[in-house]
């Protein structure tokens, strides 16, 4: 795919977090920047605690900044939007549902019908090979098929903007290469500005156009790598000279953060 210049589309602005706990505050986020192009893959890594889940919780809007602002299309995030879909490492689906009725709840809010529905909903079941468990309830799948039906339903709505916080961490690392695959399948097919969280360094590689690295608490951006390896990305990516170069550079640098951590 190529990549051509493109208009910001997530503009993050100085954004910090403060907490205030038992023992006094604690400053999740410091002075986060960072512009996200239109269609980028955006994935963030550093060690637990750095604030990665809170920036993505703040751009989801689930949760307001301290100070500084997220900005989507040039408005200010004040709030959940039907622009910005968010998957979690939970599954989070509903468990009364089947994986038909869970992929079309958020269009039949939109106010779609029954029949629009489901015929959007099966369109995304299908592209993540799900057709054969549509009428399956999330009890019955295994916990890669739910997470499936999570990313379906996510992107049936359309969001211009796709959220994940760790959706493959809880894993095997069969099921998890898998769905790395199918994510980059459906981001080149579909176009989405995706936001990623990972603990995996490979799995972000694999990825991002840019791999953001954060530092230990306060959370800050350390650093920012681009990844000029070409799509389509394989596994066999992983083999090149250029991908372990890469993973070197950045783990160097999370386990920098990682020892801070521990001091």
């Amino acid at each position: 795919m190529a990549r051509e210049e493109r208009r910001v589309k997530v503009r993050i602005d100085n954004v910090e977090k403060i907490y205030e706990g038992r023992k006094g505050k604690m400053i999740a986020l410091n002075g986060v920047s960072l512009d996200i192009k239109e269609n980028e893959f955006i994935c963030v890594v550093g060690p637990s605690g750095c604030g990665k889940s809170t920036l993505l919780n703040i751009i989801a809007g689930l949760l307001d900044a301290t100070s500084g602002a997220v900005y989507v299309d040039g408005k200010k995030v004040e709030g959940t939007g039907t622009e910005r879909g968010v998957v979690f490492q939970q599954y989070a689906l509903f468990p009364w549902l089947t994986v038909i009725k869970n992929v079309m709840f958020g269009l039949k809010l939109k106010g779609m019908s029954d029949e629009e529905a489901r015929e959007v909903a099966m369109k995304y079941i299908k592209m993540v090979d799900l057709e054969d468990f549509v009428d399956s309830y999330p009890k019955e799948l295994s916990g890669g098929m739910k997470q499936r039906v999570a990313i379906a339903r996510a992107y049936a709505v359309q969001p211009e903007v796709l959220l994940m916080d760790e959706p493959f961490g809880a894993l095997d690392a069969q099921t998890r290469t898998q769905l790395q695959t199918e994510l980059l399948k459906t981001w080149e097919e579909e176009q989405k500005t995706c936001f990623f969280i990972t603990h995996d360094v490979e799995e972000a590689i694999v990825l991002a156009t840019r791999v953001i690295i954060m530092s230990a608490r306060p959370g800050r951006i350390r650093d920012i790598v681009d990844i000029n390896i070409p799509y389509p990305r394989t596994q066999e990516t992983k083999m090149t000279p250029e991908f372990i170069e890469l993973k070197n550079r950045i783990w160097s640098q999370v386990y920098q953060e990682y020892l801070e951590v521990r001091k």
